[in-house]
């Protein structure tokens, strides 16, 4: 049994390594992490860059593409409206080499 429960997290986390094809949820319980946008970069955990192309979406770096299905998602969110309520907090930057942790305790997460 505990080889099944080992087996199972490191598949979740492994998949989620890569988890950057993002779909927005409009109800918190469906979502896989709870996410804050804030106003400030220092602010942040993660900054994000949002790219234009699904390939563009590598690794776990801060590059998301949005898409426009749950089910085409690696991660999906659910947008909280105050910090404390958040898994995570993002920065959206204008630049794609801008983007990565900057709080790595959370990176383990994704």
């Amino acid at each position: 049994m505990k080889k099944i429960v080992t087996i199972f997290v490191l598949i979740f986390f492994t998949k989620n390594l890569f988890a950057q094809q993002v779909f927005i949820e409009d109800a918190e319980y469906k979502a896989d992490l709870k996410v804050f946008e804030v106003d400030r970069e220092y602010k942040a955990d993660l900054l994000v860059f949002k790219v234009d192309r699904e390939y563009k979406a590598k690794g776990n770096v801060g590059l998301w593409y949005f898409t426009d299905a749950a089910y085409k998602a690696d991660m999906v969110i659910f947008l909280v409206d105050r910090e404390y309520k958040a898994d995570l907090k993002v920065f959206f930057v204008d630049r794609e080499y801008k983007s990565g942790w900057k709080n790595w305790n959370h990176k383990s997460r994704q």
